[in-house]
């Protein structure tokens, strides 16, 4: 037999390490010819998007102009002037359509569904195009008697663009959902994270996520979500299961994975998102410090001072004025139908901590017995409740009629006297009872920096149904990213979550 062929026996000096599998295309590369992506389907979905969305804003800056001018003409003259408010309109649309499209593009209000911001960016940015249309109007020598016509679009301008905004997300929500469309999502992390987020996630309506799983740093049962694999495997799962998003829920996720896992989703143009934890809101705000051989970060108290201070009382005292005036008949019917349903005063005078835990009497409307304090402590074995918390879905303390308020939070609204006096805010941290306050943790207290609320993140964010961490890490959020924007979100967020009673007891 003819010799075989000798082979080497000699081994490498070193086994080098497996190549790194890339994919067939890296996204991040040039872009493919303008034709074929124009005829794309991702394309023409944006450009409907985009084409929908400048329309329809156009739509509601022409209305705010519009229905400034019939004001004033109706104030001034007590005439309608309908032809001459439509000229008028027409003659100074076309500059304040340009700034506010160009400012809502910065803002990134012209973005895909899952990351466009809400009413805070709108009024923001509506704001800045109001800034921009008057200076432009000074410098070109423009006279005015008044500024009306700025601060009076501006109104209408925020009430016009998110009702129209918040009509659009609501029907192409619908449409969305009917047509099966959902974000495919992973979650990536470990141990009691990956419950929490896709608990968070499971009932989102802004943009449906389809979670088809998760992939753990340590070994976990799969507890009604499966395992996709290790983090190993992570490029499989992306392109098997044609994943549009990743989301890090693990606050101590290794810095050299993440890097590696945000290269991975960027090649294949997969989103990646992080679930914050305390540390990173807290850090939203931090403030570079220069001069240090390491870099740091300075975390400020989350007081409001100097002009927030201004801005925030100025909007409360304002906002809580009117309050008033608009909801006296029904303050007035709630008092007279507690006074007639039951023996005790009809105000509640509830002794609680604000700013800085001093004390100050909360206003409600008298909801329960008038021996109810003392009952307390024979029901704290019935709280249902976590943490600090004390609430009983049945309470029977409660009488008929406050049971009703209860449900509807309509107990509540005397609070608005609190808000006149500067005891408390229209959005904040909620007050809670000395009970309360006595089983709170020191890093939970960081939330009598400032006054308490009338409402809050707590409110329109699942209310009572939520872990008492969870609240107190929404109030955490809120103080770190406070505006007047945000502000009126939660204050207009309040009454659909008031009305549909989610988590109120």
């Amino acid at each position: 037999m003819p010799d075989a062929p000798v082979r080497s026996q000699e081994r490498p000096a070193a086994q080098s390490p497996a190549p790194l599998v890339l994919p067939a295309t890296d996204i991040r590369r040039k872009r493919p010819p303008a034709l074929s992506f124009l005829l794309r389907l991702d394309t023409l979905r944006r450009l409907s998007r985009i084409a929908s969305l400048l329309a329809l804003d156009f739509v509601g800056i022409f209305a705010a102009i519009f229905t400034a001018l019939m004001v004033k003409h109706v104030l001034q003259d007590g005439d309608w002037a309908w032809h001459d408010s439509v000229v008028e309109t027409k003659q100074n649309v076309a500059f304040a359509y340009l700034v506010t499209a160009l400012l809502f593009a910065r803002s990134g209000l012209y973005a895909e569904r899952a990351q466009r911001p809400g009413l805070p960016r709108i009024v923001s940015s509506l704001f800045q195009v109001t800034v921009v249309a008057l200076v432009f109007a000074l410098v070109n020598g423009e006279q005015y008697s008044s500024y009306y016509i700025f601060y009076g679009t501006l109104c209408f301008a925020i009430a016009y663009v998110s009702s129209i905004r918040w009509g659009y997300e609501k029907v192409t929500g619908v449409l969305l959902r009917a047509a099966g469309y959902r974000r495919r999502a992973v979650i990536v992390g470990s141990g009691k994270h990956i419950e929490e987020v896709h608990h968070a996630l499971v009932d989102e309506v802004h943009a449906p996520v389809d979670m088809l799983g998760f992939i753990s740093l340590t070994p976990r049962p799969d507890n009604g979500l499966r395992s996709l694999g290790t983090i190993e495997e992570l490029p499989a799962v992306l392109e098997h299961h044609r994943v549009q998003e990743v989301i890090i829920a693990d606050p101590e996720f290794p810095e050299d994975r993440a890097v590696e896992l945000v290269d991975h989703c960027h090649r294949r143009g997969v989103t990646v998102r992080i679930a914050p934890s305390t540390m990173e809101i807290l850090v939203h705000r931090a403030e570079f410090v220069p001069g240090a051989s390491v870099p740091l970060f300075e975390l400020r108290p989350p007081v409001f001072d100097g002009f927030d201070y201004l801005l925030k009382r100025s909007f409360d005292f304002v906002g809580s004025i009117l309050l008033v005036l608009l909801l006296s008949p029904l303050l007035l019917a709630i008092a007279l139908a507690v006074f007639v349903t039951s023996r005790g005063p009809v105000l509640y005078r509830s002794i609680r901590p604000g700013i800085g835990g001093e004390p100050f009497a909360c206003f409600k409307f008298r909801t329960m017995r008038s021996d109810a304090d003392q009952m307390q402590a024979d029901l704290e074995s019935l709280n249902e409740a976590s943490g600090a918390l004390f609430k009983i879905r049945r309470d029977p303390r409660m009488t008929p009629i406050g049971r009703f308020l209860r449900r509807y939070s309509l107990d509540e609204l005397p609070q608005l006297f609190n808000v006149v006096a500067g005891q408390m805010s229209l959005v904040g941290p909620r007050p809670l009872p000395q009970r309360d306050f006595e089983q709170l943790e020191d890093w939970h207290k960081k939330r009598y920096l400032v006054l308490p609320g009338l409402t809050g993140l707590w409110q329109v964010s699942g209310r009572s149904e939520l872990d008492f961490d969870d609240l107190v890490r929404l109030d955490f959020l809120y103080l770190e990213r406070w505006s007047v924007g945000l502000d009126l979100t939660i204050l207009l967020k309040t009454i659909p979550a008031v009305f549909s009673r989610r988590g109120a007891f």
